[in-house]
């Protein structure tokens, strides 16, 4: 029987999600508590892999296991044995052929931007002491539409049969003090997201035009957009999947 875990962490203490051998990981802790609660070795396939720092509000994984489960007391069980920076959300059957990571239909990332000191969440967040042209920013993630070859937000080297990927949603929202973008896609290449928001970032500061964002993204070249980020303002936030596969 196959089961998926929807669960949300804070990647502050993590090298990713991905077990890693000299760093510890979401999967690796998460494999390790759902192991000794099942008395057996139980390997866990996550719905993608989030860079080291990066948090993520929903993630999904899936994991077999030959007999039915209390999916109530196993999350019981499973909350309180994981630390207080891993929550199990909800685990659900689902079909057999079901796979967390090629059956996910769209992904969805959040980039939190601070625009006041906040001494609580300044982990959580990249906090921003100057002023952004947030219009500009804005004229900017629509153009994101226009295109499907993202190469230039690419991490070099990286192994990939295309860089296309299909948005269906790219914003700026402004929420109190946060400056918030969001963006939905069928796929995302590696550190995407950090890139994209540093090259919109030149944009709002008045480095990058609009028309040399229009070059960057056509040159396809990773050197040319601008830098990623930090990690502990990124959220992957939300998962789609064909409800069919749910059982």
């Amino acid at each position: 029987m196959r089961y998926f875990i929807e669960l949300s962490y804070n990647g502050k203490r993590y090298h990713g999600w991905q077990k890693q051998p000299n760093a510890i990981s979401v999967q690796e802790v998460l494999e390790d508590g759902l192991s000794k609660l099942l008395k057996t070795q139980s390997t866990i396939f996550g719905a993608g892999r989030t860079d080291s720092g990066v948090h993520a509000e929903q993630m999904f994984a899936h994991f077999d296991y030959h007999i039915p489960l209390d999916f109530e007391v196993l999350i019981f069980k499973l909350n309180s044995f994981l630390p207080n920076d891993i929550s199990i959300k909800n685990i659900v059957e689902v079909d057999a052929e079901s796979h967390a990571r090629f059956d996910a239909k769209s992904r969805t990332y959040n980039y939190k931007i601070a625009l006041k000191k906040d001494v609580f969440n300044y982990e959580g967040s990249y906090y921003l002491k100057h002023r952004l042209d947030v219009i500009k920013m804005k004229e900017a993630a629509k153009i994101l539409y226009d295109y499907r070859n993202f190469k230039c937000f690419s991490r070099s080297n990286t192994d990939v049969k295309t860089y296309n990927c299909e948005i269906m949603l790219a914003e700026w929202r402004e929420v109190d003090n946060q400056l918030i973008f969001s963006i939905k896609a069928d796929r995302f290449l590696r550190n995407m997201v950090r890139a994209i928001v540093g090259t919109m970032l030149n944009i709002g500061n008045g480095k990058t035009s609009i028309e040399e964002f229009h070059e960057i993204i056509k040159l396809e070249d990773r050197t040319k957009a601008g830098a990623s980020v930090p990690a502990q303002g990124l959220y992957l936030s939300a998962i789609e999947y064909d409800k069919k596969i749910f059982k």
